[in-house]
């Protein structure tokens, strides 16, 4: 049997209303490419230009999430009976590339600079436009991972991090820009540079694997396979056990599924009465989670032949106070 979820933090039919943190990105990356070109032309800083390009590359990114979101919002139909909540996996990896794509510029660029240095020009007035630019992004990425996290979109949350290490190369370039006017050393400005470069791509190498993990049907997270576990563990008594618990996740959407081991003496009325209390609590307590369960009789050897997740039901005792069915 299936169990439909019940409305979680963001139920399938609302997820169209996520598509306005896309435009917030959106709007932020338009605002951020002004401001970081302008400090750029005014001061020649090789990292500003730097910076400049990554919010480009922000803007692209933003726009590729918001057609994701568009389609991870689809419910499903004759060709995806399960929905197309995967779409926003490959969101997550291409944004994962564009920070590769921003990281390998700033690189080259820096190390072009570092072997022709060039003096910089009307700094005080470049770094507080850049400034201005990474507490856009700060405010936006914040909003982004929020939502992301509230609404399970992989989506948004990838976004947001893809703008916090905007943030965190504008320091970075803040930084630099400020020791060469302090020190005079035009070098300075390039070297930042490339060692924020290289930090992003760290950042672009964990979200390549996020996603990965995703699109290959990786189990939930472990505290949330506990949950389920625990939750399946107040149903259990001596007629009743449950194995071959397996989860995996698509988008936002969580999908679960698990053997009922029951007498063979019980009717199929009593099974589905069973089962059903066991997918409505699981539905009202695990938002956006889908549970299939099979019941099979506990005195037949081919029902124990299933796989065995690390995370088993815990035996009868964890909620003795529960009637048996």
């Amino acid at each position: 049997m299936t169990s439909t979820p019940t409305p979680g933090p963001a139920p399938l039919a609302d997820r169209s209303k996520l598509q306005r943190f896309a435009w917030l990105s959106i709007a932020a990356a338009l605002a951020t490419i002004v401001l970081k070109t302008g400090a750029w032309w005014m001061t020649g800083s090789v990292g500003l230009l730097s910076d400049a390009a990554e919010s480009t590359v922000n803007l692209v990114a933003a726009i590729g999430a918001l057609f994701a979101l568009r389609i991870a919002a689809r419910p499903a139909d004759e060709t995806h009976h399960y929905g197309h909540t995967k779409a926003e996996f490959f969101s997550a990896a291409a944004e994962g590339t564009m920070i590769f794509v921003a990281a390998a510029f700033i690189i080259w660029s820096a190390i072009q600079r570092i072997i022709e240095p060039q003096p910089l020009e009307n700094v005080g007035i470049g770094l507080g436009i850049s400034v201005l630019a990474s507490v856009v992004n700060g405010l936006v990425a914040m909003v982004l991972l929020r939502a992301g996290r509230q609404h399970r979109s992989v989506t948004l949350v990838a976004d947001g991090k893809h703008l916090l290490t905007d943030v965190w190369t504008s320091a970075g370039v803040v930084a630099g820009v400020g020791l060469v006017a302090l020190t005079g050393i035009d070098r300075l400005d390039p070297i930042v540079a490339l060692l924020v470069g290289l930090n992003i791509i760290w950042t672009g190498w964990r979200l390549m694997q996020e996603s990965a993990h995703g699109l290959m049907d990786a189990a939930l997270p472990e505290e949330e396979n506990i949950r389920v576990s625990q939750i399946l563990a107040r149903f259990a008594t001596d007629e009743v056990a449950f194995h071959g618990l397996r989860t995996r996740a698509s988008g936002h959407r969580a999908f679960a599924d698990v053997h009922v081991l029951v007498p063979g003496t019980w009717t199929v009325a009593r099974g589905h009465d069973l089962v059903e209390d066991i997918e409505a609590a699981l539905a009202h307590e695990v938002p956006d989670l889908t549970l299939s369960t099979h019941v099979e009789p506990s005195e037949d050897p081919r029902s124990y032949d299933d796989f065995e997740a690390e995370f088993p039901v815990p035996p009868p005792g964890i909620n003795p106070d529960r009637p048996a069915p």
